[in-house]
């Protein structure tokens, strides 16, 4: 296993990737592309939609409510494991190289696009878990409220593969784009939220966009 670096890189690599692991197969399983985790999602979510639907007889608002809370669930989930998990201050050598495979890996080689999106064995692992607490708390409901965890997911590792390789499509876009990138750039202890800056407004964690001055070169170095 590669050494562990700080979260704080003082020179992004515009090239490459980094090596998390030196067996060849262990290593080869760190790595996948988006159309993967969306294949592998899209048809559980359907049949469990399907399910709620036509076996637990839930009709469709509540269906649709109910899938929309999850997606926004995901928003909240997303900043606190971004916040919390990815950007964990390790003490122990083991800690530091857990933080750097789950996320330091993204700020040392930001245009690395096959770990942008969990690969498939452990996000299958992690979302059976999820699901399996969402369904001890709240039990059929969770075939509703899971899809749309996921697809809050599923859009997020989109929306952060969009703000690396565009310019923001829609003007309305650019504070989400500015906030990822002045993260990487220039304080990773604020700029959180990839999918929606909602939790860092919330939480006080949003950079004041009005105050920093756009750096184009290292926008450019953040770029596919």
């Amino acid at each position: 296993m590669a050494n562990s670096e700080v979260m704080k890189f003082d020179k992004i690599h515009n090239k490459g990737q980094a090596q998390l692991f030196r067996n060849y197969y262990l290593e080869m399983l760190t790595k996948t592309h988006p159309l993967v985790i969306w294949g592998l999602y899209l048809p559980m979510m359907v049949y469990f939609l399907y399910l709620s639907n036509n076996k637990f007889d839930f009709g469709v608002i509540e269906l649709v409510l109910i899938f929309f809370a999850g997606m926004l669930f995901w928003t909240f989930f997303e900043y606190i494991m971004h916040r919390f998990a990815f950007h964990w201050v390790a003490e122990s050598e083991r800690a530091k190289k857990f933080v750097y495979i789950m996320h330091g890996n993204h700020h040392h080689f930001p245009r690395d696009k096959e770990r942008l999106f969990m690969p498939p064995v452990p996000s299958l692992i992690l979302a059976s878990i999820i699901f399996s607490l969402m369904f001890l708390l709240i039990g059929r409901y969770a075939f509703m409220f899971f899809p749309g965890f996921i697809l809050g997911y599923l859009l997020y590792g989109s929306m952060h593969f969009a703000i690396h390789a565009w310019n923001p499509p829609f003007k309305w876009m650019k504070p989400l784009w500015r906030n990822h990138h002045l993260h990487h750039y220039k304080d990773d202890h604020k700029g959180f939220g990839v999918s929606t800056t909602i939790w860092d407004r919330v939480f006080g964690t949003m950079f004041d966009l009005k105050k920093e001055q756009e750096d184009k070169e290292k926008v450019k170095d953040l770029m596919y």
